[in-house]
């Protein structure tokens, strides 16, 4: 039984959710011989450590009745420098104009020879090379699956099942937000205004909606997927963007009676970097409701493969993180 030292940085939604799958999976990462034994947990007030592994059931019970998983003061970087584990799952908040706090986390992750597995957009989106050459100077794994399209698997699709195609494009709906809203807006005939207040009471739409329909999540994933699949060096400022906010229920229904669905369409290639509005035909993959993410990559031998999935939530992306830390061990 190989034993994973691992510290989780990031105990909001997405840190929960990788915890209460580490709980449930248990059994099976054992029968794998893989013994993940949590060390700390950590959020913006504090940790939890335990070298012997601490009880991720009593984190989610003490952060969910006391707003903190804190038993002692401590910092994530702190804990990435000071104590001995192979692995940091870093799943703080996105910053896509620093790099926050992930981005401190991650290079001192590498910097003291750690694997990092990571949710958080924004360190990739900003500093993708120099993340790429630490990790490779420490030979350090670095794996980021749950950047780009939650449980729906698009980097390690191409990276591994479709290795040896080139990928032309890859073109989808990469945020679960605006395609709930275009999709209620067709529904109910409704306004932009109407359905951003409704996705908002539900939770879909985070209290300041702008980075969602404004289009920036999916350019930010585009930015991943630019330089972690086609080799460019693109940061977000490549990237031509316009967002959903000014789309009408007239122009959804005009749509609709010609045969297409309206829909915020991102596309990557080695030419271009697109975010926009885009007209979709009813029947083609592409148009999934709700706060379905889809994703089509066009490749040179295989053709055109198309994967769908849930885009956001804890659980959801929490699977592609166990993913990819099973990928990084079952290969050791």
């Amino acid at each position: 039984m190989k034993t994973i030292c691992t510290s989780i940085i990031g105990f909001g939604a997405i840190g929960q959710g990788v915890a209460e799958v580490l709980l449930s999976k248990k059994e099976y990462l054992e029968s794998l011989d893989l013994d993940v034994r949590v060390i700390a947990v950590v959020d913006s007030r504090g940790a939890t450590i335990d070298p012997a592994g601490v009880d991720l059931a009593a984190c989610l019970t003490r952060k969910r009745e006391t707003g903190t998983v804190a038993l002692e003061k401590i910092s994530g970087l702190e804990v990435i420098k000071t104590l001995d584990h192979e692995l940091v799952i870093e799943t703080t908040p996105t910053n896509i104009e620093t790099g926050g706090a992930g981005l401190l986390n991650m290079m001192a992750a590498f910097e003291t020879g750690k694997d990092v597995v990571t949710s958080n957009k924004g360190p990739l989106t900003l500093k993708y090379r120099e993340l790429q050459k630490a990790a490779k100077a420490s030979g350090s794994k670095f794996r980021f699956e749950a950047t780009v399209g939650g449980s729906m698997p698009v980097i390690n699709l191409v990276n591994e099942v479709l290795a040896g195609n080139e990928v032309r494009s890859i073109k989808g709906i990469l945020n679960g937000t605006c395609n709930y809203i275009l999709s209620r807006m067709l529904e109910e005939k409704a306004s932009y205004t109407d359905i951003l207040a409704e996705s908002m009471e539900l939770g879909i739409a985070e209290t300041d909606p702008s980075y969602d329909v404004e289009g920036i999540d999916t350019a930010c994933k585009l930015v991943i997927l630019a330089n972690a699949l086609f080799g460019l060096e693109a940061t977000y400022k490549d990237v031509e963007v316009t967002g959903i906010t000014k789309i009408t229920p007239d122009a959804l229904e005009m749509a609709r009676e010609n045969g297409y669905v309206i829909k915020l369409i991102g596309e990557v290639s080695r030419e271009r970097l697109l975010v926009a509005p885009r007209l979709v035909p009813i029947n083609h993959p592409l148009a999934v409701g709700g706060t379905l993410n889809v994703a089509s990559v066009e490749t040179e031998l295989a053709g055109e493969i198309t994967v769908t999935g849930k885009g956001a939530g804890p659980i959801e992306t929490a699977s592609a993180v166990l993913s990819d830390l099973i990928s990084i061990y079952r290969e050791c």
